[in-house]
């Protein structure tokens, strides 16, 4: 397990595509980068903490310039912070960007911070989106459906991507990866969280032969009401279906995340943060190394102005920004 020890200052505020760092069970504090316009994605999760896709798209392009994100990296960097993972992530599908590998190649050039890719695993049958991924540390797809019935339910993928596809690609991608593969596996009550449904999607992990299986389930906001989530005796029950070494990923207890004595984020800094990822009070103090106080003055601030808002989720305040579609383009 990483130490968690805040150094320096959070990003920088006014960046527009570097954005944290972000407090993870399984990455540490993760630095955040953006490649992709709100809710670019060739899925339309039922789960999405980011809520519905607005751009359905298997379509690769440069839809920011890798120059400015590697600025922003630099200047973010050069300001002491020293996170544990440097994560491609955020608004939407990293690897619908076409320079995600040159962009994982200038980051490998300046610095030796592991880069972790997020993605849902879509592309992964492209040639192309294999070898880009190759310079990175650590690659991690989903696999939420073990047949493509449950596959269209819980992802509604781009009508270009077949579950067998996806599959495929997943599998082609870990046995020639040289990094580390987890695979993550996002289970729901009354769609996937069932065993005989459970056994066929660790039947596919085994083809896949992932390093380690990362269970997950609803902890934040879904984008539809009806993603309901496992409670923790299920996913103990459900996890013993799969074979390896599998981690159940939770919420962030805040003791994990001490916040440093230093006060400098800003409500930039805060909505950075909050246009990618509905964050508690606590996930805001451990990510940006401030204070709990500071973080609720600063929310209690941003609410009452109308830039973020409020939801409960598991008697959990969760806050997210009002205008992350507009900000993030």
């Amino acid at each position: 397990m990483p130490t968690y020890e805040y150094q320096g200052e959070a990003c920088g505020a006014g960046f527009r595509h570097v954005y944290g760092p972000v407090p993870s069970r399984r990455l540490g504090r993760s630095l955040g980068v953006d490649l992709i316009p709100f809710k670019t994605c060739s899925y339309d999760c039922i789960y999405c903490q980011l809520g519905r896709t607005t751009n359905k798209t298997v379509e690769r392009k440069a839809y920011i310039p890798i120059a400015d994100v590697l600025a922003e990296l630099e200047e973010t960097l050069a300001g002491g912070l020293a996170p544990d993972y440097i994560s491609l992530a955020g608004s939407g599908e990293p690897t619908l960007h076409s320079g995600i590998g040159d962009l994982i190649r200038g980051i490998k050039s300046r610095t030796k911070i592991p880069v972790a890719v997020l993605t849902n695993g879509s592309l992964l049958w492209r040639d192309e989106v294999r070898e880009a991924l190759m310079a990175a540390d650590l690659v991690i797809p989903s696999l939420d459906a073990g047949d493509a019935a449950l596959f269209q339910y819980v992802n509604r993928p781009h009508p270009e991507i077949s579950f067998e596809r996806m599959v495929e690609g997943t599998a082609s991608f870990t046995a020639s990866f040289p990094g580390e593969v987890r695979l993550e596996v996002f289970l729901l009550d009354g769609a996937t969280g069932v065993p005989s449904e459970v056994e066929k999607i660790a039947a596919l992990a085994r083809r896949i032969r992932p390093a380690r299986i990362e269970l997950n389930t609803v902890c934040r906001p879904p984008g539809e009401d009806y993603a309901f989530p496992l409670d923790a005796d299920r996913m103990l029950a459900l996890k013993a279906l799969f074979e390896g070494p599998v981690d159940i990923i939770g919420g962030i207890r805040p003791d994990e995340f001490p916040a440093s004595e230093f006060s400098g984020a800003r409500d930039e800094d805060i909505l950075a943060l909050l246009r990618r990822r509905p964050c508690t009070c606590e996930d805001v103090s451990a990510g940006l190394g401030i204070h709990i106080t500071e973080a609720i003055k600063h929310l209690d601030a941003l609410g009452k102005s109308g830039k973020v808002k409020r939801t409960l989720v598991d008697a959990r305040g969760f806050y997210a920004a009002t205008e992350g579609e507009e900000s993030s383009k």
